[in-house]
Formats: structure tokens, C-alpha cells, sequence
């Protein structure tokens, strides 16, 4: 080949290059041989070889000599001829066809105005002329390859050279391709000969890899950057539900890839994927089109290249189609061209910051008969720009089309070619024209005395050390900065575009944001106008698969479908959710519990048996009662404590009786109010207590009842063993016992308040715990047992005389007494809560008005109504007759 290989070249990129070759040769593109078997004989002798290019040159677009030549490659045309090889004859040169793309003519032109404007500047690289040859790709990778090989070799079909068909390239760079497709495959031709590529709109992410791609760089950013604002826009906007379409090509596919990712990494999810190129099928593109107009997601995202995109928003606009909000790609979305598609009104999409660019517009414009008659491009965009043929030419039937006659006005004229207002890919163009120049500055010129700069224009530059050099290159031109980083990139900055319709009623391009990379995160994005939306609302429409789940809710993801495709479930039980669209709820601490919409823990309302409560009135009524009622009885008592039935009833335990059964009344009062330290200690053993002492009473008055009646029996002696000094002994012995019991618990294990969040979940309960269960059962059981021997005792009483039928009494009294308390046992196990005090103290209230009234209210009512029969005389009357029968 001409091309000699740069140093260290790697084994496996030169044998795929070589099957690259040969691949080519069958396509008929341009390769080397020697001239002939006959020439190389001849030759053997001679210290050159004289070779010749295979294949049919095409010649550039543009093209101009210089010291330095830049290549060029532009997607002027959207199509290639495609031709059907016979293998028996050699294949037709490739063409371009399909319709001009004029937004991509500007952009060559901007890289012939930016070389002239460089070699008239006395500041970079003077002395020096820079050539260029900008070649047509047509969007086609054939074509591309065949422009790589070309820019590599030149145009001279014969050249000899000293080795065997070896030589130096004759570009020292390219600029372009426009499209990610088209780049990769000339990177695999130039690129292992170390030819730097810089591209003005490749932006496939996968060109960041300078393991596969080393020459390559690009001034405008990676789509991996605009992957990332894309999914940060929708985000923004709270869009979850999408669709997304993409050109079926390197450019569509990675972009579409890397947003994918980072949508999903933002809780994005699509409802479709749809992929599709200009060369598939009609079909093809009719069933991506359904699948936008039956889908859900009202918000469409499209990476795609603006040929695919035209071929596809035809289609939609062929058939009615429910209003979407588009989101584009660079590519499509700052595309004047496109502006003509109504549809896509309120479109967003991040474009490349709009530039200025002094001069360009007139040299634009500046298109003289002569010069546009000189170029076949030139002449095929001015025939189609005003409708007429340059020269007189026939369609071949007899009708002659219309002349260009000189009257057509460029300054006029409303194209992507002479539209300069919204300059964003041409200053890329720009830019890597002058990236290029300042390399080969950097290398050829040199500052002198008197800070002049000398440039040498005949040495030798090889592409290695331009490659070499853009890798520092940093300058800024215009204002605008021009680096790369390490893969080749350039810093990544966007502006936010909408289409929205101008006061002319026209669309246009209106920048309402910007996007810096470069940026924190919190400050990447920045909205500076208002967005105009699809259907010309100013209101952010809606993209969502399911509505979201209020506050009190949390997210259940339907089966099979995204995780964005969700009902919403109620939190559970102690449960809350206090964002909108939880997907999980929290568990609310131990005292607290949800309110009733479930998006707020509140502390749990408090529960004991308080005094202010109905319960609590009554009980506190019926125990204050009880106490008043014994004291009144006491009051009696006293008052006739000479009377014949008050001294019968042996008044002294009469009236402890009464005090004891005071204290019961007064002793469930403790376990009332809200518990503490000293009512839980004080209930449960002034309880004990004050019971033991009152059935201590009782059981003295039974002894007495029983020692009494002995005592009335000729000879018996036996009240001299039970009088008054014993009765007295009896009780304090018995109550002793409590004592000592409630005692040692209150010193080992003694009772305390505590919060029980067990038994509700919905509030607290204020118990007091027992601290010792035994001593409690201990407490009741020895009340039971004094109880139980009263009774005994009573109860063989019973048939006494009726002077002494106390007895009978005490045996209903001891019967009702341990009918309740045997009843409170499963009562106050199976109570919850507060209820388990209003049964206790129920048993209290109960069980002694069961003594009181039976042991007490029968002789009050002797006192108080029947005074006849509270004399001595009446009761020996009596006791004489129950005596005789």
C-alpha cells in the first residue's frame, strides 16, 4: 500500500487489516498493486516501483491544495446507488442518490470557510497554507470506506514509489463522519495507521474506547453525557412511562443503550423499544409507528439519526395519531429541517450550545454562477434550491425544464443551508478545523526574538504527530474552549431546546435550559424559560403507568409488568407511609401508632381507670359510699353501744369490724388514678391487709358466737380462756401474718408501674406488674384460707340460739364473700387492661358490702325501727324459747 504503518503497529489490527483488503477488493474500492508482472520485471533494476490505485477515484466535493491537507467527510447525500454485482465484469464506481441534505452542506462549507479563514490569520500557523478535500460519504459505510482509502492514497491513479507500494499518507487529518456508523468503519481503516479523525457529530458513547479507537476524537460531547441529561430531564419532569425509538445503526443503538441505563438507574421505565433504519422496509416502519400510536406512555424518546426520523414522523403524519411528547437526540431535535413536522410541537431535547461564528453567513452566500457551475454539489443545490436548471438541458420527451436565468436571489432564500441562527454542529465543524491547525502549529511553527512566530511549511508532518498533539490541544476560539480529555471528548455542555411556535406562527428553536456535566450534580441542570408542551400547553403532561400512591399507601408491583406499573395497598397495621409513591412502609416506634389516614405516627393514647371516667365515678361512688356507710353504722353503734343487742354482739370487735371494712372501702381507691411507684406498692398490700384484718374480726366473732353458747352450759368455765385480752390476740396474731407476708414482698419483689403494649396495639395501658405473681396468690390465698375456716365456723354455728344468730349471718357474709372471690380469679386472669383493676376492685367493693350489710344492716334496723326488741329481758326471752324447742 501507499500508506506505510505507524510504529508498533499491533499484529492483530494488521491482519484485520488485510482481511478488511480483501473484502474491499471484491467490493471494487479503491486498493494498490504493482503496475504489472511486465513493469515489475522490468523494474527489478530501478530503485522505485511504479504502482497504480485499483478501482475508479471519485473526486471531492471541494478541494484545494495546501502544504497541509485536511480531509473532510460529510453525509451530504442520505443514500447510496445500490448495485447488483454480476462478479463477471468490474463493479460500477459507487454513487450518492436520494435528495441533498443541505443543514450537511453547510456543514462542509463551514470547513472550507474556517481552513481560508486560518490561512489569512497572521497568528496561526503564517507562511503556511492548509489544503483540504471534503468528500460526500451519502450515509452509507461503502461509501465511507472508500473516502478513507482515498483520503489515505490520494487521486493519482499511477505513483511510484522507493518500496513496495509503501508511502506516507496524504492527509495529515480528517474531520468527521457525520454519522457514528460511517466513523467506525473509516477508524478501522486509518486508524492503524495512526491518522487522527476528529468528528464534528459522531457521538456514539462506544467511540470513548481508545483501546479500539486511539485516533479518534470529537468536539462535540458522548452521548453517554446526553444518555445521562435525557434521563435526567424525564426524571425532572416526573415522567416513569415511556417509549423509546432508535435508528437501527451504532449511533441509535449505543445511544439508546447507555439512556436506557441510566434511566433505569432513575426509575424510569419504557413501555417499548423500538429500533428501525431508512433502508428497512416499509413495513418495518409502519409497525414502529403503531406500536406509538396504541402505546400508554404519552412521552416518546428518540435516538435517532434525521434521516430515520423524517422516514418515521412521514409515517406518523400519514394517519391520525394521538398526541405525543417527544423527546429527541441531538441529531434530530436542533434539525431546522425538521421544524416542518406540526406533530412535534413542544418537542424538547438537549442541542449543542448555539454559537456565532463572524463571516460565516456571507461566505455562505457568496455562491457566484461560475463557482456554483464548478461544483457538481453546488450545481445539484442550486438546481433543487430554485427549482431550475443550470444550462439548457431536456427531460428527454420534448419538454425543456425551467432555466436558471440569473435571477435568483440567494440572500432570499429560507434553507438549512443559509440558515445561520442557530449555529450548533457547524461550530463543531469549526472547532475541529482549528483543533487540527493549532496541532500542526504546534509542531511546524516556532516563536522567535521579538515574539515572532516562523513557521516552517516544508517539513515533513506525519499524522503520528498530530495525533500526538491534539491530545494537548487546548485553545479557545471565539469564546469557545477546545480541549479533550483523555478519551477524546470534550467538556459535555448542552442547552435545553423546545419547538415552540413563533409569533409568525412559524416553528422555531427556543433554548429554555442548560446542561453542564461539568457541573455538581445539584447544579447540572438549569431552567431559564418556560416550556411550551405538546398541544401548545403550558402544562407538563402526564406519563405515567400507574397514578401515584398517596401518602398512607406503598407500592405493590403488578405481576409481569415494571416495576412503574403498580397498585396501591393500604399500609398495614402499626404501619406508615409519609412520602408519596413509598415503596415501603415504616413501622412506627413502640409508643406511638398510625392516625387513621396512616401517613403519621402519634403517640398512643394512654389508657388506666381514672377517676374522671363513668367506671371510675361509680366505682369511686360505691367505695366512698361503702366507708360512709360503716362509719355511719360505727356512729350508731356508738351512740347505743349500752343497748342489750350492741353489747351482745361483743361491741369491741364490732366496732374494729367496722374500721377494718372502712379501710376495705377506702383501700380500692389506690388502685384507681394513674399508677406509680408508691400506689402500686400501697394497693395491693393495704388490700391484704385490711381484708385479713377485717375477716380476722369476723372469725373472732364466730369464736366469741360459738365460746358464748358453751359458756351458757351448767358448769362451763370456757369464756375465761376466750375473753377479750385473747379476741384482741386473735386479730393481731392473724393480721400479723399478712403483714409479715406483704412485707418480705415488698422488700424481695415488690410491685411497679409499667407500660403494657402487648395486650392493644393501638394504646398503652398503665399497669402496675406485681413484681412477684407468688406473693400476690399468697396474699389471696391466706385471705381465702381465714376465709374458709370462718365459714367452717359459722357455719356449725348456724343452729344456735337466735339471740345468737350472728352465726347465720356470718355464714352468708363468708358465702357471699368467697362466691365473689372464688368468681374474680378467672374474671381478673381474663381481664384486659384497666379491666382487670375495675374486676379487682369490684371483688373489694363486693365482698364487703356482702359483710356489711348482712353482719351489720339486721341489727341497725333493730336499733333504729324495732327498739322493743333491743332489750335484755326480749333476748333471754328469746334464747329461752330457741333453748326449750
Amino acid at each position: 500500500m501507499r500508506l506505510s504503518p505507524a510504529p508498533a503497529l499491533d499484529p492483530s489490527l494488521a491482519g484485520s487489516l488485510v482481511l478488511l483488503h480483501l473484502a474491499v477488493v471484491a467490493g471494487g474500492l479503491a486498493l494498490l498493486s504493482s503496475a504489472s508482472a511486465s513493469d515489475s520485471a522490468s523494474a527489478s533494476g530501478m530503485e522505485s516501483v511504479r504502482c497504480r490505485l485499483q478501482g475508479t477515484p471519485r473526486p471531492p466535493a471541494f478541494s484545494q491544495d495546501g502544504d497541509f491537507v485536511i480531509g473532510g467527510v460529510f453525509s451530504i447525500h442520505y443514500y447510496m446507488h445500490t448495485v447488483d454485482h454480476s462478479y463477471t465484469s468490474l463493479p460500477e464506481p459507487l454513487q450518492c442518490t436520494g435528495s441533498l441534505d443541505s443543514r450537511e452542506l453547510r456543514f462542509s462549507r463551514a470547513m472550507v470557510f474556517a481552513v481560508e479563514e486560518i490561512n489569512n490569520s497572521s497568528d496561526l500557523l503564517p507562511g503556511v497554507t492548509l489544503g483540504y478535500q471534503v468528500h460526500d460519504s451519502c450515509s452509507s459505510v461503502p461509501m465511507a470506506v472508500k473516502v478513507a482509502f482515498q483520503l489515505a492514497n490520494g487521486l493519482d491513479p499511477m505513483f511510484d514509489t522507493g518500496e513496495q507500494c509503501s508511502g506516507s499518507a496524504t492527509v495529515t487529518a480528517i474531520v468527521g463522519e457525520s454519522g457514528s456508523t460511517p466513523t467506525i468503519s473509516m477508524l478501522r481503516i486509518i486508524g492503524p495507521f495512526g491518522i487522527p479523525q476528529v468528528s464534528h457529530f459522531s457521538t456514539c458513547a462506544c467511540l470513548s474506547d481508545k483501546k479500539q479507537y486511539p485516533t479518534f476524537f470529537r468536539t462535540i460531547p458522548s452521548d453517554q453525557f446526553q444518555a445521562a441529561a435525557l434521563a435526567h430531564l424525564i426524571r425532572h419532569f416526573g415522567w416513569t412511562w415511556i417509549g423509546a425509538v432508535r435508528s437501527d445503526s451504532d449511533y441509535g443503538n449505543n445511544g439508546m443503550a447507555a439512556f436506557l441505563q441510566a434511566a433505569q438507574e432513575e426509575g424510569i421505565c419504557v413501555e417499548y423499544s423500538e429500533a428501525f433504519y431508512r433502508t428497512n422496509p416499509l413495513s418495518r416502519v409502519q409497525r414502529v409507528a403503531d406500536v406509538i400510536r396504541s402505546s400508554t406512555a404519552r412521552v416518546v424518546v428518540a435516538f435517532a439519526a434525521t434521516g430515520d426520523m423524517r422516514i418515521l414522523l412521514r409515517e406518523l403524519d400519514r394517519l391520525p395519531s394521538p398526541p405525543r411528547q417527544w423527546i429527541g437526540s441531538e441529531t434530530w431535535v436542533t434539525d431546522p429541517d425538521m421544524l416542518r413536522f406540526a406533530m412535534c410541537a413542544g418537542a424538547i431535547g438537549f442541542g449543542i450550545q448555539r454559537s456565532v461564528i463572524p463571516g460565516l453567513r456571507d461566505f455562505l452566500l457568496d455562491l457566484s454562477p461560475q463557482k456554483v457551475s464548478n461544483s457538481p454539489l453546488l450545481t445539484e443545490f442550486w438546481e433543487g434550491a430554485f427549482g431550475c436548471q443550470l444550462g439548457t438541458s431536456s427531460t428527454g420527451v420534448g419538454v425543456e425544464e425551467k432555466v436558471c436565468d440569473g435571477s435568483e436571489d440567494i440572500q432570499q432564500l429560507q434553507t438549512p443551508y443559509t440558515d445561520t441562527s442557530q449555529l450548533r454542529v457547524t461550530n463543531m465543524v469549526y472547532k475541529a478545523v482549528y483543533a487540527i491547525a493549532h496541532a500542526i502549529h504546534s509542531i511546524v511553527c516556532e516563536e522567535r526574538e521579538n515574539s515572532t512566530v516562523y513557521c516552517d511549511n516544508h517539513l515533513h508532518v506525519k499524522p503520528t504527530q498530530v495525533l500526538e498533539r491534539l491530545r494537548r490541544v487546548n485553545f479557545s476560539q471565539n469564546g469557545y474552549q477546545v480541549s479533550f480529555d483523555a478519551n477524546g471528548d470534550p467538556v459535555p455542555t448542552y442547552e435545553l431546546v423546545n419547538w415552540q411556535i413563533g409569533e409568525s406562527g412559524k416553528m422555531e428553536f427556543v433554548t429554555v435550559g442548560r446542561y453542564d456535566a461539568s457541573l455538581p450534580p445539584d447544579q447540572m441542570f438549569d431552567m431559564e424559560k418556560e416550556i411550551t408542551w405538546v398541544k401548545n400547553s403550558t402544562q407538563v403532561p402526564v406519563s405515567v403507568c400507574s397514578e401515584s400512591c398517596p401518602p398512607g399507601t406503598r407500592k405493590a408491583v403488578q405481576k409481569g409488568r415494571p416495576v412503574c406499573c403498580y397498585d396501591c395497598i393500604q399500609c398495614a397495621e402499626g404501619e406508615i407511609s409519609n412520602n408519596t409513591d413509598s415503596s415501603d412502609c415504616l413501622i412506627c416506634p413502640e409508643e406511638y401508632w398510625p392516625n387513621a389516614e396512616r401517613d403519621l405516627c402519634i403517640l398512643k393514647p394512654v389508657e388506666f381507670l381514672s377517676f374522671h371516667e363513668v367506671l371510675g365515678i361509680i366505682l369511686t361512688t360505691c367505695s366512698v359510699g361503702g366507708a360512709c356507710l360503716a362509719i355511719a353504722t360505727a356512729t350508731v353503734f356508738y351512740r347505743h353501744r349500752t343497748s342489750a343487742i350492741v353489747r351482745a354482739n361483743n361491741s369491741e370487735l364490732s366496732f374494729l369490724l367496722l374500721f377494718s371494712l372502712t379501710l376495705c372501702f377506702l383501700c380500692s381507691l389506690t388502685f384507681m388514678g394513674r399508677p406509680s411507684e408508691w400506689s402500686c406498692m400501697l394497693r395491693h398490700t393495704a388490700f391484704g391487709i385490711t381484708f385479713v384484718l377485717c375477716i380476722s374480726c369476723v372469725l373472732g366473732k364466730t369464736i366469741v358466737v360459738l365460746m358464748a353458747f358453751r359458756a351458757t352450759l351448767p358448769g362451763s368455765n370456757v369464756m375465761k380462756w376466750f375473753g377479750p385480752p385473747q379476741q384482741r390476740l386473735t386479730v393481731v396474731s392473724f393480721t400479723f401474718v399478712q403483714a409479715l407476708i406483704c412485707t418480705l414482698w415488698l422488700v424481695l419483689s415488690p410491685p411497679f408501674p409499667i407500660k403494657n403494649l402487648t395486650t392493644y396495639k393501638e394504646k398503652v395501658l398503665l399497669e402496675c406488674d406485681l413484681g412477684s405473681v407468688g406473693a400476690f396468690w399468697a396474699v389471696l390465698g391466706y385471705i381465702g384460707l381465714l376465709s374458709l375456716l370462718c365459714f367452717v365456723l359459722a357455719f356449725l354455728a348456724r343452729k344456735l340460739p337466735d339471740n345468737f344468730n350472728e352465726a347465720k349471718f356470718i355464714t352468708f357474709s363468708m358465702l357471699i364473700f368467697c362466691a365473689v372471690w372464688i368468681t374474680f380469679i378467672p374474671a381478673y386472669v381474663s381481664s384486659p387492661g384497666k379491666f382487670t383493676v375495675a374486676v379487682e376492685i369490684f371483688a373489694i367493693i363486693t365482698s364487703s358490702f356482702g359483710l356489711f350489710f348482712l353482719l351489720f344492716v339486721p341489727k341497725c334496723f333493730i336499733i333504729l325501727f324495732r327498739p322493743e326488741k333491743n332489750t335484755k329481758k326480749h333476748l333471754m326471752e328469746k334464747t329461752s324459747n330457741d333453748i326449750r324447742h
